[in-house]
């Protein structure tokens, strides 16, 4: 329902879009182009893509926004795009971004960390469709001819939805960790945990700068962080459960998946138990974020007189 709801509303913006376009007034951008108030923008980018979890991050208690990043595990990304832009000032775009995030509790490399002692991993594969605005407050003004500024900082912000799907590794052999259910999501023990969905709205906000590298060539560089209202990025949010739950609810395959992935604390130190309980994760929500360069076609008719 959520999917068909913004396909809905993605192809509604685009018909706005073509007739704004269509509708335009034209004025000279250069001596050799011809501009209008509204101008239609097309790129692509490419860069990294990061998140903030329950797991990994660095030494103390974490989740402290950039205090836990770690960007030695940022993964690459690439997106494309639409733009229109109204008088340089203000632009509607959509775009789509494609990337991986992951992390481990192992990075942190000490015993004296509990959330190595966890030992905790995911990784997922993010596609996100964001519809966003961009505001260029120095072209709040009009300039004449030639004086506009080539450099121009921007905000950016609006809604997406993304996809995501949290895996880890077992024995050589990667495992989708949301139908494992490993905090008791659905659980009749458990009635406050849900099941989360894989494909969730969220709200994009970040800054940029552009650059005017020519009448129809722009360049960005943009950091979009990504406000998310799951806590389940990397599957981990709240406590250890009993794992004999595992056999009453999921397939015996299943279940014996769940019971060796559930806690890994064992793994590092044999001697280490968990009980029901017991802490697992933090209970914040999580959150991802892209740094990218973008390059954009801005199309211009050419003057022939």
């Amino acid at each position: 329902m959520q999917n068909q709801l913004f396909a809905r509303i993605l192809l509604t913006c685009i018909s706005c879009l073509t007739m704004a376009v269509a509708s335009a007034q034209y004025y000279f951008h250069d001596g050799r182009h011809y501009s209008g108030d509204l101008v239609l923008e097309a790129g692509g980018s490419f860069g990294i893509m990061n998140s903030f979890t329950d797991l990994g991050g660095r030494k103390g208690s974490g989740k402290e926004f950039t205090k836990d990043l770690t960007l030695k595990t940022s993964k690459p990304s690439f997106s494309i795009y639409t733009l229109l832009m109204y008088r340089d000032a203000i632009g509607f775009r959509l775009e789509g971004t494609f990337g991986r995030i992951g992390m481990y509790d192992s990075i942190l490399k000490t015993s004296k960390e509990p959330r190595y002692q966890r030992n905790l991993s995911f990784r997922s594969k993010i596609t996100d469709i964001q519809l966003a605005a961009e505001i260029h407050p120095l072209f709040f003004k009009w300039y004449d001819e030639g004086q506009a500024p080539f450099w121009s900082p921007y905000i950016v912000a609006g809604i997406g939805f993304f996809s995501f799907n949290p895996q880890a590794n077992l024995d050589g052999r990667w495992y989708d960790l949301q139908p494992l259910r490993l905090e008791g999501q659905g659980f009749d023990e458990y009635p406050d945990r849900k099941p989360y969905k894989l494909g969730q709205f969220n709200i994009p906000v970040g800054i940029g700068v552009k650059y005017e590298a020519g009448p129809s060539l722009n360049v960005r560089l943009e950091m979009v962080y990504r406000i998310l209202s799951t806590d389940y990025l990397d599957d981990v949010s709240t406590t250890y459960i009993d794992p004999a739950l595992f056999s009453k609810y999921l397939q015996p395959s299943q279940a014996m998946i769940a019971q060796r992935l559930y806690s890994r604390t064992q793994e590092k130190d044999p001697t280490h138990f968990v009980e029901d309980g017991m802490t697992r994760g933090l209970s914040e929500k999580d959150a991802f974020f892209t740094i990218q360069l973008k390059v954009g076609m801005a199309i211009r008719s050419r003057r022939t007189d």
